[in-house]
């Protein structure tokens, strides 16, 4: 494994790992990590390191939010983030631009990446945070349930943890796709296409944020029916109940605006999820779960508004402060008294 500058530049770097399913398919996948000069120097490095975190994007996306990652090195955390399987940085003509058939086939690398960050950890203490947005939030999820004890935080910013309406909508859909999906799962379905969530977010539109189209197209990728059941099968055991014995923070705009016609609204608010769905599943995840709802959010709230962001960070910061530099569920670290 050899690590390259990354395409965001200096400071980051990345390598490509391959791993093996339980259905024996090998899979690529990228690990970004963060690593300013000073600290690849040995210098300047802060003099307390708590912990580090993996970040997982959404569908149809990759990660490039420098910010999240300076955030998060000022207070004290190694910062890691993982391309997954067919998105991003590891999409070329071959794959199948954000296509799964079963959530679960995102284990082995999401595995691996932590295998790595442990064997290139410095901190003294060995807290790992799993961070998720959107459909990452439900991947870190699940994963997070099926290997209890791996992680020590969950974070999810606007997880995708239920369609749209209710559970009874989902039932319907999973059974429209069923027939589709076992026969034919690459099968793209013919659904409205809405880039109003791109459109509030990247520096050619509304947004100003410069992101690579190569690596997130503006449109999304097609809908395939055996990704959609895979979605909605996450969804459901969302639904029967995760039971997480870990702190869990979950961030959420405080509004939603869809439609098939952009509205002004779109540039304050999720344009992708429902968040009053969301809101009312988050207690299915665990024990001990904060829900914070961020007045003029957009779907990824750490790509909001400059005041609207800053916000977001303070609450995010906030749960740190409480749980994370304290250790797991307010246990105090060694040394302390």
């Amino acid at each position: 494994m050899e690590w390259a500058t990354d395409i965001l530049g200096a400071d980051f770097q990345s390598c490509t790992i391959e791993t093996s399913g339980a259905d024996g398919t090998m899979r690529r996948a990228t690990v970004v990590r963060y690593r300013p000069d000073s600290l690849a120097a040995g210098t300047g490095k802060p003099r307390t390191v708590h912990g580090a975190v993996l970040f997982l994007h959404g569908w149809s996306d990759y990660f490039f939010n420098k910010d999240l990652a300076r955030f998060w090195a000022r207070l004290g955390y190694e910062f890691y983030a993982l391309d997954m399987h067919n998105h991003g940085r590891n999409l070329d003509e071959a794959t199948t631009g954000g296509y799964v058939a079963d959530l679960a086939d995102y284990d082995a690398e999401i595995t691996m990446a932590l295998d790595i960050i442990r064997a290139d950890h410095t901190a003294e203490q060995p807290g790992i945070a799993l961070m998720g947005h959107s459909t990452g939030g439900l991947v870190a999820a699940l994963w997070a349930s099926r290997h209890p004890g791996s992680v020590q935080y969950l974070i999810l910013n606007s997880p995708w943890l239920e369609m749209h309406g209710n559970r009874f909508g989902r039932r319907a859909a999973q059974a429209m796709v069923a027939p589709l999906a076992r026969f034919r799962p690459e099968m793209v379905l013919r659904l409205p296409e809405r880039g109003f969530y791109f459109r509030s977010i990247s520096i050619t539109a509304e947004g100003e944020w410069p992101l690579d189209e190569r690596y997130r197209p503006p449109f999304a990728f097609p809908v395939r029916a055996g990704w959609l059941r895979a979605v909605l099968a996450g969804h459901a055991k969302v639904d029967r109940g995760l039971e997480l014995d870990i702190p869990v923070l979950v961030l959420t705009s405080a509004a939603s605006a869809n439609g098939m016609v952009w509205q002004e609204s779109m540039r304050r608010s999720d344009a992708v999820l429902d968040v009053d769905v969301i809101a009312a599943r988050v207690m299915a995840l665990g024990r001990s779960v904060t829900l914070e709802r961020v007045e003029g959010g957009l779907h990824d709230v750490f790509l909001s508004a400059p005041k609207v962001r800053e916000d977001a960070y303070a609450r995010l910061a906030r749960w740190i402060h409480g749980y994370m530099e304290t250790g797991p569920l307010g246990t105090q670290e060694k040394g302390d008294t």
